[in-house]
């Protein structure tokens, strides 16, 4: 059996990877837990020579990873290159940071000598999704290493060839090869890895179902998980905003990889004294947008990264029309090949339909008006997400105590997309999941906190 590699644009197959077999599994594991210690003896100094050098690397092939993700995935090659500088960025950042973040803390007690130490776990399993299939991994791995654990890949079968690229840019970076390495094999088996008593512990970012299974696997084996899941992020542009940089904004976080992001804005909740002018502008932006090759710097949106992807996305958008919802622009599967799906703006969207109450993992606007910020914000927390939030208003200080009292998410943003950031901590609450990564609330996950008392 082959994991097969499909481009998005055309239906043809890009590569094809043999299913590793349990022995070579087993083995890869094992090896992992054999080499972290000797990894995790090294000085911060040593570990952070091989982060900044793979870093350097992957600025060197920006060009070539770009377009290794435009062919299996179908992110334009724009988009590409600026997810490749941004995981350079992290490895820069967890080399220059990590240290400090780990370094002891002196606790005062009746003892001579009290402290927190921060020690690796072991062997982090990170099971991974294709829409961002460098940046995803290299926000678990930059810090994870920098730590002193060994990594174990799991990405997406439609991404292997970007899994094997990362995995040659660390090796040739410094990282020992048994450190860290990609496995080959379906999402259906990965639970075997997980009972591996060589994995110590495992973070997904992923479908909330995906999270479910895999918290109920880690947790019967009693292993430390982090899940970064689903969002349903509400957008809040308040009657005092500046419309058309408000929705501006929110069309390019709508649009941001073709819809595909666990942290595009998705409910958009808009004044109803505005409702003509937004509704306008919707329509505008979204639909000025242009379809077509991810190669090619001449158009706005490439392919959904797969056809079952894109049938789902469609069947949602027909379901929340039969609800009562209205197309205003899109809503129709284009003819020809490619997994395109156009913008669509779909208003009088209500709870019942896939357009509020889901995730809609493409490039579909759910416009909701709404008569007052109360009437904003309880709408805007209706949801059982819990990823990313914005709001939109003329009054900064208004937007602040908005976002930071009231908005229940992970990261609230005033006047701005929710975007992560390797200074910042990223993750969710509710049904989008639990734990943080980046900042030093990331490489803090997995390791163990230790109190050492010296009498």
């Amino acid at each position: 059996m082959t994991l097969e590699s499909i481009n998005p644009a055309t239906g043809k197959t890009v590569s094809s990877h043999s299913i590793m077999t349990e022995s070579k599994l087993a083995k890869i594991i094992e090896d992992a837990a054999s080499a972290q210690p000797e990894w995790a003896r090294r000085s911060f100094g040593d570990r952070a020579d091989a982060l900044r050098r793979c870093g350097e690397l992957l600025r060197e092939r920006k060009q070539v990873l770009a377009e290794l993700m435009a062919n299996e995935m179908g992110k334009r090659v724009v988009d590409g290159q600026g997810e490749v500088e941004k995981c350079a960025w992290v490895c820069d950042y967890y080399a220059d940071h990590a240290e400090a973040f780990l370094t002891p803390e002196m606790v005062e007690t009746d003892a001579r000598r009290s402290f927190v130490a921060f020690e690796p776990l072991g062997v982090v399993l990170a099971i991974m999704p294709w829409n961002f299939p460098f940046w995803q991994v290299f926000r678990f791995a930059a810090p994870a290493l920098m730590a002193g654990n060994a990594g174990i890949l799991k990405h997406a079968s439609n991404v292997s060839g970007c899994a094997l690229a990362i995995e040659d840019a660390l090796h040739e970076a410094g990282v020992p090869r048994k450190l860290f390495r990609t496995v080959l094999l379906p999402g259906r088996d990965v639970g075997d890895l997980i009972d591996h008593p060589g994995i110590a512990a495992v973070t997904l970012t992923g479908s909330t179902p995906a999270g479910r299974a895999v918290a109920s696997r880690a947790g019967a084996a009693l292993k430390k998980t982090v899940l970064e899941l689903g969002g349903s992020d509400p957008y809040v542009v308040l009657a005092d905003a500046d419309l058309e940089a408000a929705i501006e904004t929110c069309v390019t976080s709508r649009l941001i990889n073709v819809g595909q992001s666990c942290i595009a804005g998705k409910r958009f909740i808009l004044p109803q004294e505005h409702r003509a002018r937004c509704v306008e502008l919707f329509v505008e932006k979204m639909w000025s947008k242009t379809t077509g090759d991810p190669l090619s710097r001449e158009v706005d949106l490439g392919p959904m990264a797969r056809s079952d992807l894109r049938d789902e996305l469609h069947g949602q958008v027909v379901k929340s029309v039969q609800r009562g919802a209205r197309c205003l622009a899109g809503g129709e599967i284009p003819s020809g090949p490619g997994c395109f799906y156009p913008p669509t703006v779909l208003t009088d969207v209500a709870p019942g339909m896939p357009a509020y109450d889901d995730e809609l993992f493409g490039p579909v606007a759910s416009l909701i008006f709404v008569s007052s910020e109360e009437e904003a914000i309880r709408v805007a927390n209706d949801t059982g997400f819990g990823l990313g939030a914005a709001v939109f208003t003329a009054d900064v200080e208004r937007g602040e105590r908005i976002a930071h009292k009231e908005l229940q998410a992970g990261a609230c943003f005033v006047n701005a997309f929710v975007r992560s950031d390797p200074r910042l901590p990223f993750g969710g609450i509710k049904l989008s999941g639990y734990g943080r990564e980046l900042s030093h609330f990331g490489i803090r996950e997995f390791v163990n906190i230790k109190a050492v008392y010296v009498a």
